[in-house]
């Protein structure tokens, strides 16, 4: 199992948004991705991150390279990952 893959549902660990889940996007290079949460899902800004920031989790959702934000949200309902993706985690 890829930990950095596309549709892997991980944990900021770093920044203002420390403690709520995201997930990626986009793999940029070996040590950046872009990350949604969707914004108004969780308050997670589309922006690149590092990887070092990121606590991958063992949840992954089925979506393309470069989804939007409405298709990251339709895919997480259909994953019944909803109501445990909005709540934050302690850091």
């Amino acid at each position: 199992m890829p930990a950095i893959e596309v549709g892997r549902i991980c944990v900021k660990i770093r920044g203002r948004e420390a403690g709520r889940r995201c997930v990626i996007v986009d793999v940029i290079d070996k040590n950046f991705v872009l990350v949604t949460g969707p914004k108004n899902v969780n308050g997670v800004r589309r922006r690149r991150a590092n990887i070092s920031h990121l606590k991958p989790t063992d949840d992954a959702l089925k979506i393309s390279r470069g989804a939007s934000d409405e298709e990251v949200y339709k895919a997480l309902v259909e994953a019944g990952k909803l109501e445990e993706y909005v709540q934050m985690e302690k850091i």
